[in-house]
Protein backbone atom coordinates (compact mmCIF):
# COMPACT_ATOMS: atom_id res chain seq x y z
CA UNK A 1 0.00 0.00 0.00
CA UNK A 2 1.36 3.21 -0.79
CA UNK A 3 2.26 5.38 1.94
CA UNK A 4 0.54 9.04 2.60
CA UNK A 5 2.21 12.04 2.30
CA UNK A 6 2.03 12.91 6.24
CA UNK A 7 3.19 9.54 7.16
CA UNK A 8 6.80 9.91 5.39
CA UNK A 9 6.62 13.54 7.09
CA UNK A 10 5.86 11.68 10.51
CA UNK A 11 8.57 9.54 10.08
CA UNK A 12 10.83 11.67 9.37
CA UNK A 13 10.25 13.59 12.29
CA UNK A 14 9.97 10.50 14.55
CA UNK A 15 13.65 10.84 14.72
CA UNK A 16 13.75 14.18 15.82
CA UNK A 17 11.12 14.16 17.96
CA UNK A 18 12.13 10.60 19.45
CA UNK A 19 15.41 11.97 21.42
CA UNK A 20 13.36 15.15 23.04
CA UNK A 21 10.92 12.77 24.57
CA UNK A 22 12.93 11.86 27.26
CA UNK A 23 13.65 15.83 27.84
CA UNK A 24 10.22 16.45 28.65
CA UNK A 25 8.99 17.38 31.93
CA UNK A 26 5.77 15.43 33.17
CA UNK A 27 4.64 11.91 33.03
CA UNK A 28 2.16 12.11 30.04
CA UNK A 29 3.61 15.07 27.80
CA UNK A 30 6.83 13.35 26.44
CA UNK A 31 4.76 10.58 25.34
CA UNK A 32 3.80 14.08 22.49
CA UNK A 33 7.67 13.13 21.03
CA UNK A 34 7.38 9.23 21.71
CA UNK A 35 4.62 7.74 20.41
CA UNK A 36 3.37 7.74 16.46
CA UNK A 37 -0.23 8.62 17.49
CA UNK A 38 0.73 11.93 19.83
CA UNK A 39 3.91 12.90 16.89
CA UNK A 40 0.49 13.15 14.33
CA UNK A 41 -1.13 15.39 17.16
CA UNK A 42 2.28 17.76 18.16
CA UNK A 43 2.89 17.92 14.25
CA UNK A 44 -0.85 19.04 13.33
CA UNK A 45 -1.15 21.67 16.25
CA UNK A 46 2.47 23.21 15.22
CA UNK A 47 1.53 23.64 11.30
CA UNK A 48 -1.61 24.84 12.29
CA UNK A 49 -0.25 27.13 14.82
CA UNK A 50 2.23 28.99 12.52
CA UNK A 51 -0.36 29.22 9.10
CA UNK A 52 -2.82 31.09 10.98
CA UNK A 53 -0.38 32.69 12.96
CA UNK A 54 0.11 34.20 9.29
CA UNK A 55 -3.10 34.85 8.12
CA UNK A 56 -4.52 35.65 11.47
CA UNK A 57 -2.27 39.01 11.18
CA UNK A 58 -3.79 39.79 8.13
CA UNK A 59 -7.31 39.19 9.42
CA UNK A 60 -6.87 41.81 12.44
CA UNK A 61 -5.61 44.54 10.23
CA UNK A 62 -8.20 43.99 8.05
CA UNK A 63 -11.30 43.86 10.79
CA UNK A 64 -12.10 40.40 10.44
CA UNK A 65 -11.69 38.92 13.44
CA UNK A 66 -14.80 37.36 13.99
CA UNK A 67 -14.17 35.88 10.22
CA UNK A 68 -12.28 32.67 11.46
CA UNK A 69 -14.87 32.11 14.28
CA UNK A 70 -18.07 32.44 12.03
CA UNK A 71 -16.33 29.95 9.36
CA UNK A 72 -15.38 27.93 12.23
CA UNK A 73 -19.28 27.01 13.27
CA UNK A 74 -20.04 26.93 9.39
CA UNK A 75 -17.47 24.05 9.17
CA UNK A 76 -19.22 22.30 12.16
CA UNK A 77 -22.25 22.04 9.93
CA UNK A 78 -20.05 20.54 7.31
CA UNK A 79 -19.02 17.69 9.64
CA UNK A 80 -22.60 17.25 10.93
CA UNK A 81 -23.68 16.95 7.72
CA UNK A 82 -20.67 14.61 6.65
CA UNK A 83 -20.94 12.32 9.92
CA UNK A 84 -24.64 11.88 8.87
CA UNK A 85 -24.54 10.95 5.49
CA UNK A 86 -21.65 8.52 7.03
CA UNK A 87 -18.90 9.82 5.73
CA UNK A 88 -15.69 8.31 6.93
CA UNK A 89 -13.46 12.12 6.28
CA UNK A 90 -16.58 14.55 7.61
CA UNK A 91 -13.73 17.55 7.52
CA UNK A 92 -13.83 17.38 3.70
CA UNK A 93 -17.39 18.38 4.28
CA UNK A 94 -16.53 20.99 6.84
CA UNK A 95 -14.00 22.34 3.90
CA UNK A 96 -16.54 22.18 0.96
CA UNK A 97 -19.18 24.25 3.41
CA UNK A 98 -16.69 26.46 4.62
CA UNK A 99 -15.10 27.71 1.19
CA UNK A 100 -18.85 28.29 0.01
CA UNK A 101 -19.48 29.98 3.17
CA UNK A 102 -16.11 32.34 2.73
CA UNK A 103 -17.08 32.98 -1.35
CA UNK A 104 -20.44 34.16 -0.53
CA UNK A 105 -19.46 36.24 2.49
CA UNK A 106 -16.49 37.95 0.02
CA UNK A 107 -19.37 39.04 -2.94
CA UNK A 108 -21.62 40.08 -0.19
CA UNK A 109 -19.18 42.42 1.09
CA UNK A 110 -17.36 43.06 -2.08
CA UNK A 111 -21.04 44.45 -3.85
CA UNK A 112 -22.26 46.58 -0.43
CA UNK A 113 -25.16 44.27 -0.10
CA UNK A 114 -24.35 43.64 3.53
CA UNK A 115 -21.45 44.47 5.85
CA UNK A 116 -19.14 41.31 6.22
CA UNK A 117 -19.96 41.32 10.23
CA UNK A 118 -23.39 41.26 9.31
CA UNK A 119 -22.96 38.39 6.92
CA UNK A 120 -20.90 36.54 9.20
CA UNK A 121 -23.10 36.34 12.11
CA UNK A 122 -25.74 35.20 9.66
CA UNK A 123 -23.73 32.08 8.59
CA UNK A 124 -22.27 31.52 11.98
CA UNK A 125 -25.87 31.01 13.59
CA UNK A 126 -27.59 29.45 10.64
CA UNK A 127 -24.75 27.35 10.26
CA UNK A 128 -23.96 26.42 13.73
CA UNK A 129 -27.99 25.92 14.51
CA UNK A 130 -28.14 23.38 10.86
CA UNK A 131 -25.80 21.15 12.50
CA UNK A 132 -26.75 21.03 15.79
CA UNK A 133 -30.51 19.99 14.51
CA UNK A 134 -29.64 17.38 11.39
CA UNK A 135 -27.44 15.72 14.94
CA UNK A 136 -30.27 15.64 16.93
CA UNK A 137 -32.76 14.07 14.36
CA UNK A 138 -30.68 12.15 12.24
CA UNK A 139 -27.55 11.59 13.98
CA UNK A 140 -28.10 10.44 17.09
CA UNK A 141 -27.19 14.02 19.27
CA UNK A 142 -23.83 15.19 20.57
CA UNK A 143 -21.91 11.97 20.85
CA UNK A 144 -18.53 12.42 22.29
CA UNK A 145 -16.84 12.60 18.63
CA UNK A 146 -18.68 15.51 17.86
CA UNK A 147 -17.34 16.75 21.02
CA UNK A 148 -14.18 16.20 19.74
CA UNK A 149 -15.47 18.51 16.42
CA UNK A 150 -16.47 21.40 18.78
CA UNK A 151 -13.73 21.27 21.41
CA UNK A 152 -10.74 20.02 19.74
CA UNK A 153 -9.32 16.36 19.99
CA UNK A 154 -5.95 16.12 18.68
CA UNK A 155 -5.87 11.92 18.92
CA UNK A 156 -8.65 11.57 16.74
CA UNK A 157 -6.34 13.04 14.25
CA UNK A 158 -5.39 10.31 11.98
CA UNK A 159 -2.78 10.03 8.59
CA UNK A 160 -6.34 11.48 6.32
CA UNK A 161 -6.63 14.26 8.66
CA UNK A 162 -2.98 14.95 8.52
CA UNK A 163 -2.62 14.56 4.76
CA UNK A 164 -5.39 17.33 4.85
CA UNK A 165 -3.77 19.56 7.22
CA UNK A 166 -0.47 19.40 5.42
CA UNK A 167 -2.00 19.90 2.10
CA UNK A 168 -3.56 23.16 3.33
CA UNK A 169 -0.45 24.05 5.22
CA UNK A 170 1.48 23.79 2.01
CA UNK A 171 -1.23 25.28 -0.33
CA UNK A 172 -1.48 28.57 2.20
CA UNK A 173 1.99 28.73 2.98
CA UNK A 174 3.06 28.98 -1.06
CA UNK A 175 0.48 31.21 -1.95
CA UNK A 176 1.29 33.51 1.21
CA UNK A 177 4.96 33.66 -0.20
CA UNK A 178 4.09 34.87 -3.77
CA UNK A 179 1.27 37.08 -2.88
CA UNK A 180 2.24 39.07 0.63
CA UNK A 181 2.90 42.21 -1.17
CA UNK A 182 0.10 42.25 -3.10
CA UNK A 183 -2.22 41.28 0.24
CA UNK A 184 -0.65 43.76 2.02
CA UNK A 185 -1.17 46.63 -0.66
CA UNK A 186 -4.92 45.76 -0.69
CA UNK A 187 -5.12 45.42 3.18
CA UNK A 188 -3.60 48.91 3.87
CA UNK A 189 -5.30 50.74 1.14
CA UNK A 190 -7.68 48.93 -1.55
CA UNK A 191 -8.11 51.89 -3.75
CA UNK A 192 -4.84 52.35 -3.82
CA UNK A 193 -3.71 49.21 -4.67
CA UNK A 194 -6.43 48.86 -7.47
CA UNK A 195 -5.04 51.88 -8.94
CA UNK A 196 -1.60 50.40 -9.00
CA UNK A 197 -3.39 47.14 -11.19
CA UNK A 198 -3.49 45.27 -8.25
CA UNK A 199 -6.59 42.35 -8.69
CA UNK A 200 -7.93 43.54 -5.52
CA UNK A 201 -11.24 41.48 -5.96
CA UNK A 202 -9.07 38.10 -7.21
CA UNK A 203 -7.02 38.93 -3.75
CA UNK A 204 -10.18 39.55 -1.40
CA UNK A 205 -10.99 35.99 -2.90
CA UNK A 206 -8.45 33.86 -2.47
CA UNK A 207 -7.61 35.28 1.30
CA UNK A 208 -11.11 34.67 2.07
CA UNK A 209 -11.35 30.78 0.92
CA UNK A 210 -7.89 30.12 2.11
CA UNK A 211 -9.00 31.66 5.45
CA UNK A 212 -11.94 29.01 4.99
CA UNK A 213 -9.29 26.23 4.78
CA UNK A 214 -7.51 27.19 7.24
CA UNK A 215 -10.50 27.41 9.75
CA UNK A 216 -11.18 23.33 8.78
CA UNK A 217 -7.53 22.35 9.21
CA UNK A 218 -7.57 24.00 13.02
CA UNK A 219 -11.51 21.96 13.75
CA UNK A 220 -9.50 18.73 15.37
CA UNK A 221 -6.89 20.90 17.00
CA UNK A 222 -8.78 23.57 18.71
CA UNK A 223 -12.50 22.97 17.93
CA UNK A 224 -14.64 24.81 16.22
CA UNK A 225 -15.61 27.01 19.18
CA UNK A 226 -12.01 27.94 19.73
CA UNK A 227 -10.41 28.58 16.80
CA UNK A 228 -10.26 32.39 17.57
CA UNK A 229 -7.42 30.95 20.03
CA UNK A 230 -4.96 30.39 17.07
CA UNK A 231 -6.30 32.64 14.58
CA UNK A 232 -6.82 35.94 16.70
CA UNK A 233 -5.27 35.76 20.09
CA UNK A 234 -1.98 34.92 18.92
CA UNK A 235 -1.88 38.08 16.46
CA UNK A 236 -3.75 40.09 18.91
CA UNK A 237 -1.01 39.66 21.69
CA UNK A 238 1.71 40.61 18.89
CA UNK A 239 0.29 44.04 18.05
CA UNK A 240 0.36 45.23 21.96
CA UNK A 241 3.95 44.96 21.60
CA UNK A 242 5.30 44.86 18.17
CA UNK A 243 6.44 48.02 16.48
CA UNK A 244 6.28 46.83 12.85
CA UNK A 245 4.53 44.69 10.55
CA UNK A 246 7.53 42.13 10.26
CA UNK A 247 7.96 42.01 14.44
CA UNK A 248 3.94 41.64 14.30
CA UNK A 249 4.41 38.52 12.78
CA UNK A 250 7.33 37.10 14.37
CA UNK A 251 5.87 37.14 17.67
CA UNK A 252 2.61 36.26 16.57
CA UNK A 253 4.58 32.72 16.10
CA UNK A 254 6.30 33.24 19.03
CA UNK A 255 2.91 33.37 21.37
CA UNK A 256 1.28 31.05 18.51
CA UNK A 257 3.56 28.30 19.64
CA UNK A 258 4.49 28.66 23.32
CA UNK A 259 0.54 28.75 23.58
CA UNK A 260 0.20 25.31 21.27
CA UNK A 261 3.18 23.58 23.53
CA UNK A 262 1.94 24.71 26.88
CA UNK A 263 -1.85 23.77 26.45
CA UNK A 264 -0.55 20.44 25.31
CA UNK A 265 1.77 20.12 28.40
CA UNK A 266 -1.10 21.01 30.96
CA UNK A 267 -3.74 19.56 29.15
CA UNK A 268 -1.67 16.12 29.30
CA UNK A 269 -0.90 16.53 32.97
CA UNK A 270 -4.28 17.79 34.26
CA UNK A 271 -6.38 15.41 32.00
CA UNK A 272 -8.22 17.76 30.08
CA UNK A 273 -8.87 18.61 26.59
CA UNK A 274 -6.54 19.78 24.22
CA UNK A 275 -8.05 22.72 22.53
CA UNK A 276 -9.83 24.36 25.65
CA UNK A 277 -6.25 24.35 27.42
CA UNK A 278 -4.37 26.06 24.57
CA UNK A 279 -7.35 28.66 24.08
CA UNK A 280 -6.98 29.35 27.91
CA UNK A 281 -3.02 29.75 27.49
CA UNK A 282 -3.29 32.04 24.38
CA UNK A 283 -5.84 33.83 26.50
CA UNK A 284 -3.14 34.43 29.67
CA UNK A 285 -0.84 35.51 27.61
CA UNK A 286 -2.89 37.89 26.32
CA UNK A 287 -4.15 39.28 29.44
CA UNK A 288 -0.21 38.82 30.90
CA UNK A 289 0.93 41.27 27.83
CA UNK A 290 -1.61 43.76 28.33
CA UNK A 291 -1.72 44.45 31.92
CA UNK A 292 2.30 44.20 31.04
CA UNK A 293 2.13 46.85 28.52
CA UNK A 294 -0.86 48.83 30.65
CA UNK A 295 1.61 49.03 33.80
CA UNK A 296 4.91 49.85 31.56
CA UNK A 297 3.57 52.59 29.65
CA UNK A 298 1.71 54.24 33.02
CA UNK A 299 5.02 54.08 34.62
CA UNK A 300 6.49 55.83 31.94
CA UNK A 301 3.87 58.25 31.71
CA UNK A 302 4.04 58.93 35.41
CA UNK A 303 7.94 59.54 35.26
CA UNK A 304 7.59 62.22 32.22
CA UNK A 305 5.24 64.13 34.58
CA UNK A 306 7.24 63.80 37.32
CA UNK A 307 10.35 65.33 35.11
CA UNK A 308 8.02 67.88 33.56
CA UNK A 309 7.09 69.22 36.87
CA UNK A 310 10.66 69.52 38.88
CA UNK A 311 11.93 71.12 35.07
CA UNK A 312 8.74 73.54 35.35
CA UNK A 313 8.54 73.97 39.11
CA UNK A 314 12.85 74.83 38.91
Amino acid sequence: MKMQLSEHLVGLLSGVLEPLGPLMPGETFPAFFELEMFQRALIAAILTTIVAGFYGSFLLMKNLALMGDGLAHVSFGGVAVGIVLGATAPLWYALVFSLTAALIIHELQERDLLTGDASIAIFLTGMLALGLVVLRIWGGGITSDIEGYLFGNLLLIDYDDLDLILYISIFSLITLFFLHDALLATTIDAIAARIQGIPTRWIGLWFSATVAAIVVSMVQVVGTLLVTALLVTPAATAQLVGRSFRSCMILTQVFGLLSVILGLYFSAELETGSGSMIALVSAVFFGIVLIGRTAIRQFIEKKEDSELEKMYGN
